[in-house]
Parts: structure tokens; sequence; C-alpha cells
């Protein structure tokens, strides 16, 4: 599931993960619960075969920056000091100034670009001051190694110390100034793809329709009430323990979520994943830096009072920064990830039978994809990421529809969002069970996330190359499965008349050989 649309302003910062080993391959054995072989599993950092480069949509996503609401304060702390910086091409900005505008309106956001571009003006003609009142200072300096008179002398001290008094003033306002470009600049959302829909939620465009809904010829329950007959539930019980939107799984419910985790993690790693377990607990700046916003009145990020810290929402936060400060070799592109960790969201403001249940919870586990690769290839891993969901659903045998998400339903950081919807007969709607985002370098470029081409670049009149200079890399985020919402799906579209829900085939052997839940006699 998508979470950009969710973080609306919250609390965050900066932390260093462990690295994966640079081997060039790992094995990865894993055992299903109940008689089925081991899958054993060659996990390679290159693949043997490189995708088509496809075309290059021009530098849309240069003018990175993040959208907040006027309650925010990221990333900048309550004495207005920068924690970070992101690398924001402001000359790319100003150069296409028309279409980062229309950008802007189209993603309905708050960045005001005018006032970007008034105080990166002011920035270059204080920067040039700043090099003139050094070349005087300089200069003078020079002067005063020769012989002169005293009275000479003293003339060029003086002068020197009020250059140095006037230099010292300049560059505490250039200071001040780079700060608040930084923070103005960092309101300013991702560009788009042009196939995306312009407008709101309303205005998304379905790309694929898998399936139809099963007829049933039975009254159909909702899986609130089938978790009940079953005994797979208790809300009652964790709204006293912990509060609304909290759950214990029990019984066979325990079984189907830990089948559903093993078995996504195990589809996804055919393809090429390395398996990681994340940090549940991040800094706010790495938050900040994967384009979320921690602070706000309508926030959904928990944070840890006292601390710099907070619980994570999605893996896509903790795999981001994994590798954040880093220069990548060009050998290892793509890297692919597949996380499962716990996820905790504060759902501020959701309210209604839509969100009842398990569909719309404080905390649940979760199977993320994540993807770093070289700019000219995220397009095709886009691509790539959503047909694994859709492979993954359609073998789960779900009805389900992809959509190609507008403008205004995109978050600051994605520059094209696919979203996969599946029907819920007992809510009797679509809900949304995945997403899968082209981030491009929106979030490389706050991370600090580099690769090296391998190419060498030799330039005239020298004999040797010189190393090809760094790009950031682009990053791609998809959900395998989110296990609530495919709990949801499963009990509300397998549901037998008497009662019992059929278990489908693939999740079987990883659920002990289970075929059905059935009814507590």
């Amino acid at each position: 599931m998508d979470l950009h649309r969710y973080l609306g302003g919250t609390t965050l910062q900066s932390l260093k993960l462990a690295t994966i080993p640079t081997s060039s391959s790992s094995r990865f054995a894993f055992q299903p619960i109940h008689k089925t072989p081991t899958l054993d599993f060659r996990l390679r950092y290159s693949q043997s075969k490189k995708p088509p480069l496809p075309h290059l949509i021009g530098a849309l996503s240069t003018s990175s920056a993040v959208q907040t609401s006027s309650d925010t304060e990221s990333p900048y702390n309550i004495g207005g000091k920068p924690q970070w910086k992101a690398a924001i091409d402001f000359k790319w900005i100003r150069d296409n100034e028309e279409a980062v505008a229309a950008n802007i309106k189209n993603r309905n956001s708050n960045a005001n670009l005018e006032l970007v571009l008034e105080l990166y003006e002011k920035l270059l003609n204080l920067q040039k001051e700043v090099e003139r009142i050094r070349a005087e200072r300089n200069t003078v300096a020079n002067k005063m190694k020769g012989k002169m008179e005293p009275s000479e002398r003293q003339r060029l001290i003086e002068e020197g110390k009020s250059l140095k008094e006037g230099l010292a003033a300049l560059e505490e306002n250039l200071v001040k100034l780079t700060d608040e470009l930084q923070r103005e600049a960092q309101r300013i959302p991702n560009m788009t793809h042009p196939d995306v829909p312009i407008g709101g939620e309303d205005s998304s465009t379905i790309r694929k329709m898998v399936g139809s809904p099963r007829k049933f010829s039975f009254p159909v329950k909702d899986h609130v009430q089938l978790g009940k007959e079953l005994d797979l539930f208790d809300f009652d019980a964790a709204a006293e323990i912990s509060g609304s939107k909290f759950y214990y799984l029990k019984n066979e419910a325990v079984l189907l979520e830990i089948g559903l985790v093993n078995w996504s993690l195990s589809e996804v790693m055919k393809r090429g994943f390395i398996p990681l377990t994340t940090p549940e607990i991040v800094r706010s700046s790495v938050v900040e830096k994967c384009g979320f916003q921690p602070r706000g009145t309508t926030t959904q990020v928990y944070s840890i009072d006292d601390t710099d810290q907070c619980l994570i929402g999605t893996a896509e936060i903790p795999v981001g920064g994994l590798h954040m400060d880093s220069i990548l070799a060009d050998s290892l592109l793509p890297l692919k990830y597949v996380a499962f960790s716990h996820c905790f969201r504060t759902e501020a403001g959701a309210a209604g039978t839509a969100t009842r249940g398990l569909y719309r919870v404080h905390q649940f586990s979760k199977v993320e994809m994540f993807v770093f690769c070289r700019p000219e290839e995220s397009e095709y891993y886009h691509e790539e990421l959503i047909k694994i969901e859709e492979d993954l659903f359609s073998s789960l045998g779900l009805h389900f529809k992809t959509l190609d998400m507008a403008s205004e339903d995109l978050g600051a950081p994605a520059y094209r969002k696919f979203d996969v919807e599946a029907w819920m007969p007992g809510l009797e709607r679509f809900g949304e069970i995945s997403s899968a985002s082209n981030c491009r370098d929106y979030q490389s470029r706050r991370l600090g996330i580099r690769y090296r081409p391998s190419e060498p670049v030799t330039q005239a009149k020298k004999t040797k190359p010189n190393l090809a200079p760094t790009q950031f890399v682009h990053t791609l985020n998809a959900t395998a499965c989110a296990v609530p919402r495919m709990i949801v799906c499963l009990l509300e579209n397998y549901q037998q008349q008497d009662g019992s829900v059929v278990i489908p085939e693939p999740l079987r052997p990883f659920m002990g050989g289970l075929h059905f839940i059935a009814p507590k006699s």
C-alpha cells in the first residue's frame, strides 16, 4: 500500500543501516511449514539479462522536493537550522519554470515556486558579492607582503579589517538565505510522467481489469463476521489492551499471516530480489529524505517522545536508507530488495464502515519490494514491479483492477504510481491492496545515493581516460503483500455456504497443508 498519501505531516531523522554483503551471489534456503521441497534461490546483484533501455523522458525529476503543509517544519528544527540538504538542481527549476509551475498546479501542491526563484536569484547575487569581497581581501593581503610606509601599512590593515567584518556578515546572510531556499524548494513535488491523468483520485484510469466478481448463491458475509464465527480475530480484547484499530489474530488466521509472508517472499525471491528484514524504528531525517512529512496535526507517523526517532509506516523508508550517502558501483545495479517488516500508522481522520475490521489498522505486517537502478531503466523496472504484483494476485484467484493514479494522488515523491484494487464482496467495493511507484531521482537526491557509470570519459589532449562522473540512481517501491487486506480479500472471496473458507492452493504448502478453515464445533 502506498504510504505517501497517508503521511501528511509528522516527526523523524538519520539512520545508518547494515550493508548487504558484496559477494556476487548468496544462497537462501526457504522451508515452508509442511512437507514441501526446500526452495534454493541464487540471488545476483546484476542480472544476466539486461533489460531494454526505454526512451529517457527528460530530466523531469531533477527538481526534487518535499510537499508539505503549513503546519510542518521539515527538514528544519525549531531554531531553523537545516538538518540535511537535498541536491536540488535550482538552475533546472529556473530554466523550466513554466513546466514546474504547471506540475505544482496539477498536483494541487502548496509549493511557492515564485518565492523559490526569488530566493535563488538573491542567492546568486549574494554569492557574487561574497566572491568579490574575498578577492578584495586577498588583494589587500598581497599588497601587505611588500615594503611600504608605516602609514600605508596601517591603512591596509584597517581596510583588511573592514573587509573581514563585512565578509563575515555577508557569509552569515548567505547561510541563512541558503537554508531558506532549501526549506522552500523542498516543498516542490517531483515532476510527473506525461501519461499520468491530471486531477484527483476519480481521474485515475484503469490499466487492466483481471477476473470477475464471484457469484454467490448465499448471503455474503464480510470478513469481520467471518472472523468472529471462525474465531480468527479479537478486536475487543485488542481495544482494551492497545486501543481501537488494533487486533489479535487467532488460530488459522495466524497461519494465514505467516503463510502469506513466506509465500510472497519466496515468489519475489525467485525473481532475483534480495530478502531483508529492517529496523522498525528510524531517524526522522531518513523519513523526510524519502519524501514523507513527519510533523503536523494530520500526521500518520508514530513518533517517540524525547527522541529524533519514530516507527516506520512502510519498509520503503529503512530500505531506501540502506545505501544512504553512498556511491554504488555500476556493476551492482540494479539492486532489488524484498523486505518484511511490521508497519505502524496513526490513520488520523480514518473512520466509517469502509475502514472497519482489518481494512485500516494501526499495526500490520507487509512485504515490500524496492529497486535501485540506473536512470534509463526505471520505467522498465516500474513495469516489472506491477507485473509481479499482478502475477501474485492472479495466482490467488482475486478479481482486481490496476490503476494509473492521477496527479493529485501521487504524493510528492512519485513520478508515476500504479495502484491495485481488489474486489472485496463483503465490503461490496474495490479496496486498495498494493501500489507501485517510480520515484526517479527524487529520493536519491535527498539520501545521497549515486552510482558511477563503468564507461570512462576520455578528454582531448589527455592520454588517460577520466572516471565517469557520478549520477543519482532512480528508486522504485511496490507492495508484494499487505497482510491484513490480503486476509480481508481471501476470507470474503473464498467463503463457503457452510461457513468455512477455502485456502487458495498456492498458500497451502505454507500453511502446513491446510485446505480450508472450518467453523469450530
